[in-house]
């Protein structure tokens, strides 16, 4: 995969503005205070949740597809996936930091944490089923159905505050008004964090691609020398026994 230099400085030049927003322009708000300033770490978490678990799906499908099957859409769904495991942690994480002050506990069996826990598993799963045995088809092809099934819960996840009675609050830019309930320079700074963490994402999944396409390709150039020496090794033996036939 082609590698783009400046990538990674306008990643870290973007989460260092991310930084100076949260930390120093956006005031602390009425009722959480400082404690509010998490939400800048947490909510584009859990955008690139959805992100990476939205790619790994379409990817997933574009390999199941015969017209469109191509190994770089398994690596992209693994790497993707990845990178979403990740940020679903960070988004655990910070989510549980932030409510220990505000609910007075680190965790509460609330709709939205356990669907998001659950989401968190379901990918730790697929990531251990890339990993079981087979040739790289079968591994893409029960990979991709598994992506396809975890799936099913980002909905869940995501519409579990208007489905249940929750802890959690609703979305507040996507709710069931569609009404913006950030404004001001809090807003700017949401805004600014989430572009950011994208970025961020992008870059991950592309470093991460190019790393599975070393492993791939070191995984077939050892089986080609396996099956070559296996060869070379099947052609002593035959040479042999005809000698000893010969004599």
């Amino acid at each position: 995969m082609r590698k783009v230099p400046w990538f990674g400085g306008a990643v870290v030049a973007a989460l260092g503005v991310t930084a100076v927003m949260a930390l120093v322009v956006a005031p602390p708000d009425v009722n959480q205070g400082d404690a509010q300033r998490l939400l800048y770490l947490h909510v584009p978490s859990a955008w690139v949740a959805y992100l990476a678990f939205g790619v790994t799906a379409i990817a997933s499908i574009l390999y199941l597809l015969p017209r469109t099957r191509s190994i770089t859409w398994d690596l992209l769904a693994g790497a993707s996936a990845e990178v979403g495991v990740l940020f679903t942690g960070l988004c655990l994480a910070v989510g549980s930091i932030w409510a220990k002050p505000i609910w007075g506990a680190w965790w509460a069996w609330d709709a939205r944490l356990t669907t998001t826990a659950i989401l968190f598993f379901l990918y730790l799963g697929y990531l251990t089923l890339r990993r079981a045995g087979g040739s790289p088809d079968q591994r893409a092809k029960r990979s991709a159905i598994a992506a396809l099934v975890a799936f099913v819960d980002v909905p869940v996840v995501h519409f579990s505050v208007n489905w249940f009675t929750t802890l959690h609050q609703q979305g507040t830019v996507f709710n069931n008004k569609m009404h913006v309930e950030i404004h001001g320079s809090m807003a700017t700074t949401l805004l600014i964090s989430v572009a950011a963490f994208t970025l961020l994402y992008a870059y991950l999944v592309v470093r991460r691609m190019s790393l599975l396409e070393l492993e791939e390709g070191l995984e077939e150039r050892e089986i080609a020398q396996a099956i070559a020496e296996r060869l070379a090794q099947e052609g002593v033996d035959a040479h042999a026994g005809i000698q000893m036939e010969t004599v």
